[in-house]
């Protein structure tokens, strides 16, 4: 049982990114990323209690959050950059970023919230937009989700930005929305539903040939390959915010 503990239960690979349900060992990482980021997160994110600041926090949290994915209640991952030279290729590395898929409803509505944050650090390299593609393309096809909700402050332009390249669609302006940074703030409401994505995957799968058909002619080179997951299935897996 210990073994199982100590692997993810999900991991999605991109170009760059390694995405994880990850491991209750991870939480020693998950920490130092909370830690490090707590002043440039604090803005976007509701009141965080002292514990929230602590290795047993999320040892606790972490386990509790692998449990929630087998039974289908939400998928809370993490990312960390892939490393060749790494002899694990980068899964014990930095995290840089989270991202969970949560409040996840069946029946008739098959929707969730999609949150995240990203490390200071690492802004403006497209980390985060290379992420929520994995998980995305993973929550449609793999939670197979209809629709993916996800809400953020008019302030946070660069969270609005991501989800606009995204395809997210607004749906909406909440005011007084959550409580975040001392005061009860706006928040836009946005959506993109499992048609308008696959449609997008498609599209950009047929630049992609369009472009390596020109390569292979002598034309431009192609370009990168958008996020694409590659790990375990939804069988394989079991069944199954503050926006930054």
């Amino acid at each position: 049982m210990v073994g199982l503990v100590e692997r993810p239960i999900l991991e999605l690979t991109t170009r760059r990114l390694i995405v994880q349900v990850p491991p209750v060992s991870s939480a020693r990482r998950v920490l130092e990323y909370c830690v490090r980021n707590r002043a440039h997160l604090g803005p976007w994110e509701p009141p965080r209690p002292n514990e929230y600041y602590s290795l047993p926090f999320w040892r606790r949290q972490i386990a509790g959050s692998r449990d929630e994915f087998e039974a289908g209640a939400s998928m809370r991952t993490v990312f960390m950059e892939r490393d060749p030279d790494a002899a694990d290729g980068g899964r014990g590395g930095r995290v840089v970023g989270i991202i969970n898929v949560s409040q996840i409803v069946r029946g008739a509505f098959q929707a969730a919230i999609i949150g995240y944050s990203l490390d200071g650090e690492s802004q403006g390299r497209g980390l985060m937009t290379e992420a929520l593609e994995a998980v995305i393309d993973y929550g449609f096809n793999g939670l197979e989700l209809h629709r993916v909700m996800a809400n953020y402050r008019p302030e946070n332009t660069r969270s609005g930005a991501v989800l606009e390249r995204l395809g997210f669609a607004k749906e909406g302006y909440a005011k007084d929305y959550l409580f975040i940074d001392g005061a009860w703030r706006d928040h836009v409401l946005t959506s993109l539903v499992r048609s308008a994505w696959d449609a997008s995957v498609a599209a950009k799968a047929e630049t992609k040939g369009q472009a390596e058909s020109q390569a292979a002619h002598g034309g431009a080179h192609p370009p990168h390959s958008i996020a694409q997951p590659a790990g375990q299935s939804a069988a394989q897996s079991g069944p199954k915010q503050a926006a930054k």
